[in-house]
């Protein structure tokens, strides 16, 4: 599987950020790579910020925006980073 393709399926729920993770440990790709360390921070931002009321409702919206962002990087073959919290994510998560 090449490494547009992990990416994309990292998109599809946390079966598909777990599929990509564990394909793409037998064989680095430095774009799925890059994609599965964006959205393990989407993800985890968005779970986080759902607990919180309003305020954190509101930042899950945002979340999903640029979850979607991300999917259309992926699908265009691009290493988008997502706006404001992506360089952190790919910092944070570079072991991944």
């Amino acid at each position: 599987m090449d490494g547009k393709t992990k990416a994309i399926v990292a998109h599809i729920t946390i079966i598909g950020w777990i599929i990509a993770l564990v394909l793409n440990s037998s064989e680095k790709d430095e774009f799925a790579s890059y994609y599965i360390r964006q959205l393990i921070g989407l993800y985890l931002l968005g779970i986080i910020c759902s607990f919180i009321p309003v305020i954190g409702w509101i930042i899950s919206i945002a979340v999903f925006i640029l979850w979607i962002l991300s999917l259309v990087g992926a699908i265009q073959g691009e290493m988008k980073e997502s706006p404001v919290v992506g360089k952190y994510f790919q910092d944070w998560f570079k072991s991944l």
